[in-house]
């Protein structure tokens, strides 16, 4: 898993998340909108 900085204000302790769609951590699937943020490929027509 590949882990990038970004607390989470409402979370005591959290200050990190995982990055999408890298190594082992799968992306979003059906991610239309936004995709870069959650390793989602381009959808096909």
């Amino acid at each position: 898993m590949l882990i990038r900085g970004g607390r989470v204000k409402d979370l005591p302790g959290v200050r990190y998340h995982t990055v999408r769609g890298t190594l082992d951590c799968a992306g979003v699937k059906d991610r239309k909108q936004g995709r870069s943020k959650y390793g989602a490929k381009r959808p096909k027509k």
